[in-house]
């Protein structure tokens, strides 16, 4: 079909309607040809290319299940309250307040306010990290010669900034992340080892425990010792589901888990929102 003219150039485009590529959005999510077995309605439906990035704001209570497709994706995370982003994830608090640097099923994702804005519900990689944060230009620059949005292998900072400004967020907003899939742990010494994936199809589940704007950058962890950047798709799905409540088990495991929960559910409540 020629495209040298406008007419040829519109009919072309609009014959890519329906066309599907391997990471590209599903709108509407309803029509994601795999939903999860347990989910309820899907409201986001996404794959998520290598060096690429995505962002969504959640309702409470909405449930997002983040999967290595291939074995070689790396999810670094950023959580903002949906309304007032000066309230966001705060990794240091998150490993601080609950005596665990290593993210797993039942860890709560905290603010700097001791409030729960995610609660890690389901997990079957066990690769992760809270430590290393995520990679940036001048390190991605300096180990495969470009770390540019737009280049081959582009670094989570810099995708993290153009998730940033389409939801009104500066770089100066951009607090240290966590990544999920490449796994990272401490030895005796403080060194570091890197662990490398649980290999494809390895999941996460996240609940939103109050509105929340998520941004995703799925790039390279910084810690990966091989030479060339590795980046495979990652599959975001999120589906409406329930916050948690008291009675739930994930409320009361740890003293330190309920009080960030009681945290969160005062300040709900005097805003009117549960």
């Amino acid at each position: 079909m020629a495209t040298s003219t406008t007419y040829g150039a519109r009919d072309h485009a609009r014959a890519q309607e329906g066309a599907h590529a391997e990471a590209m959005p599903v709108v509407p999510a309803a029509h994601w040809p795999r939903p999860p077995r347990e989910a309820g309605p899907l409201v986001w439906a996404e794959t998520v290319a290598g060096g690429n990035y995505t962002h969504r704001v959640l309702a409470r209570g909405t449930e997002l299940r983040l999967t290595d497709l291939h074995g070689d994706a790396c999810a670094h995370l950023l959580l903002y309250a949906a309304d007032r982003p000066w309230e966001r994830l705060n990794v240091a608090d998150t490993v601080k307040v609950q005596w665990n640097a290593y993210l797993g099923e039942g860890v709560l994702l905290l603010s700097d306010q001791g409030r729960v804005l995610a609660s890690l519900v389901a997990d079957t990689s066990g690769r992760h990290d809270a430590l290393c944060g995520t990679s940036t230009l001048v390190r991605n620059t300096e180990r495969y010669g470009d770390g540019t949005p737009q280049s081959a292998s582009p670094a989570g900072r810099e995708l993290f900034k153009l998730a940033a400004a389409k939801n009104g967020l500066a770089p100066r907003d951009l607090p240290p992340s966590l990544s999920f899939f490449q796994g990272v742990e401490v030895r005796e010494d403080g060194a570091l080892d890197f662990t490398g994936s649980a290999g494809p199809g390895a999941s996460v589940t996240l609940r939103a425990e109050q509105d929340v704007t998520v941004l995703v950058a799925n790039a390279a962890h910084p810690a990966d010792p091989r030479p060339d950047y590795v980046s495979t798709p990652l599959e975001v799905l999120a589906w409406r589901a329930a916050a948690t409540e008291p009675g739930d088990p994930l409320w009361d495991a740890t003293p330190e888990g309920r009080r960030a929960f009681l945290n969160t559910a005062e300040f709900l409540a005097a805003r009117g929102l549960v």
